[in-house]
């Protein structure tokens, strides 16, 4: 798997274990810096990591920052990313299982080595649920994204309360 890689400077340190770790399971890496512990602001990373992975040259994408709080508002500013910054396994898993999360947001001031390396590990083993409740539910957020009333999907034939199209998804 192709996997886009960035961190803010509060991040840097953890962005080059999980890119060790990464290449020990084989995967690719798209380093979208930084590349040191100077200042930089972490717009400058996480968009471009977002755009690597919803333009098709990642499959996923990870980012780390101190909180990881900057890094998902970012990326989730980008239509079709689905960004979870995940504190745990569990969390980690859940985000891939039921919201088909395609971003990993990690708090390098927070999470330690060990935990950071199975959050990544569990998130990108993890599949995606689809179909039922989950499928339906990551539909509406690309309703949202177009700027549509998730209340008005209409399940069963993917049609607006106009009765037009509104499939984001196919």
């Amino acid at each position: 798997m192709k996997i886009a890689l960035g961190a803010d400077h509060r991040g840097h340190t953890a962005k080059e274990k999980v890119a060790v770790l990464l290449s020990e399971q084989g995967h690719e890496i798209l380093d979208m810096g930084t590349n040191s512990a100077r200042s930089c602001d972490y717009p400058d990373v996480g968009y471009p990591v977002a755009r690597a992975v919803i333009g098709g040259a990642a499959d996923r994408g990870i980012l780390i920052c101190g909180s990881g709080i900057g890094m998902s508002i970012v990326a989730n500013k980008v239509p079709g990313a689905r960004a979870a910054l995940c504190h745990d396994e569990l969390t980690a898993q859940l985000s891939r299982r039921h919201n088909n999360a395609n971003i990993l947001c990690l708090a390098s001031d927070v999470l330690g080595e060990e935990l950071i390396r199975r959050i990544v590990s569990g998130w990108l083993t993890t599949e995606f649920e689809g179909g039922g409740r989950h499928e339906r539910r990551v539909r509406k957020i690309a309703w949202i994204e177009q700027g549509k009333d998730p209340a008005a999907y209409d399940e069963p034939n993917g049609l607006s309360d106009d009765g037009k199209s509104g499939d984001a998804c196919d």
